[in-house]
Parts: structure tokens; sequence; C-alpha cells
């Protein structure tokens, strides 16, 4: 099972939201972005996220900063610096993406996939096979979790299904993942 709530040092949780750079048409997705930032701050959770000023993220961050939460954004120091949130708790750069995934699940206790595209899947993907590895390990794992928002993410629930059966992965990593389709049932299942 991942780490539980109960099981967070002495701090706040942090907990390490992926989304999008482009805000999409439909404005129940911006909604959600901002039903979860206020939720966040309700809870007293530092948001971690990938410190940009584009799109969803803006959206996350302008929430969190103006209800008085905390926000970390890790910035790579490859995307140009007019992409960086500006006013942010705390801004760590790195010399690139990949490296910025390293240290976003590094200071992360829980994390979120919101819906979005390429890099968010990237980053999903990478914080799953990372948990596997520390559970391959013995080593405690991170919640991950979906917002499965007007069943965005049904098509990639599927697909792990398939891997299951077809025996790419076993019943013992299934539960690495967890989804729900609205934010408090979510923040729930992460966080208790």
């Amino acid at each position: 099972m991942p780490t539980s709530p109960s099981s967070f040092s002495s701090r706040p949780p942090r907990v390490l939201v992926y989304l999008g750079a482009t805000l999409p048409p439909d404005p129940s997705y911006g909604e959600a972005v901002q039903e979860l930032g206020k939720s966040l701050v309700q809870r007293g959770a530092t948001l971690v996220f990938g410190g940009s000023r584009e799109g969803t993220m803006t959206i996350l961050a302008d929430t969190v900063l103006q209800g008085g939460g905390q926000v970390i954004g890790v910035f790579p120091q490859s995307l140009p610096p007019e992409f960086l949130y500006p006013g942010l708790t705390q801004t760590i750069v790195t010399p690139d993406i990949s490296q910025r995934k390293v240290k976003m699940l590094e200071l992360a206790d829980v994390v979120i996939a919101m819906p979005g595209s390429y890099g968010t899947w990237d980053e999903l993907f990478d914080a799953l096979e990372r948990q596997k590895v520390e559970r391959l390990h013995g080593r405690p794992v991170k919640p991950v979790g979906l917002l499965n928002l007007h069943g965005f993410y049904d098509g990639i629930l599927v697909l792990l299904q398939r891997a299951q059966k077809e025996g790419f992965t076993t019943e013992e990593y299934a539960d690495l993942l967890a989804e729900a389709p609205t934010v408090p049932a979510l923040l729930d299942k992460l966080l208790g």
C-alpha cells in the first residue's frame, strides 16, 4: 500500500500536481483546478508544481497563493525564463526537465495528475515507475492519483488493466495508482 497520510512528517503534506501549460476551452477543467487549489489551502497542504505561468498551471498557483497557501515551483532552466511564474513561495531551478521531474517527486508526499497531455502523462508514468522501484526495494511509496474528471483517464485505466491481464504487470502494483472523478474524492483517497 502507498504511504498513509498519518506517516507524513510533522510539516504539512506537500502535494505534487502534474497539469497542463494550456487551458482547454471547456471551463470545467479550469474550475476543477481552482477547486483543487482551494482544497489544498483548506487542508494546509503545500503545492509543488512545475513552476510555469502558463495554462492550468497558472490557475492552480494563483488559487493557492491567493488563498494564503504555500507554493513551491520547480522550473527547468531549459525553458524560456518568461514562462517562470513570479512570486512563488519558493522557486527551485533545475538544469532540465528530467531533473525537474526528479526534484518535484523528491519534494512531494503525494502526487496528483490532473487532465493533461504529453508532459503530464510522462510525469505520471515516471512517478509510478519510481514508486514501483521503491516497492521492489521494500521502501515506502508515495500515493499517486488521477483526477479522472469526465472520464478523461478511462483509456489509461483500461490500458493498465490490459497490461495486468496480459502479464506485463501484476496485482502487486495495481494499488500504486488511485483515481477518482472529483477533487474531494481524490483528496480523501490520497490525504485521508
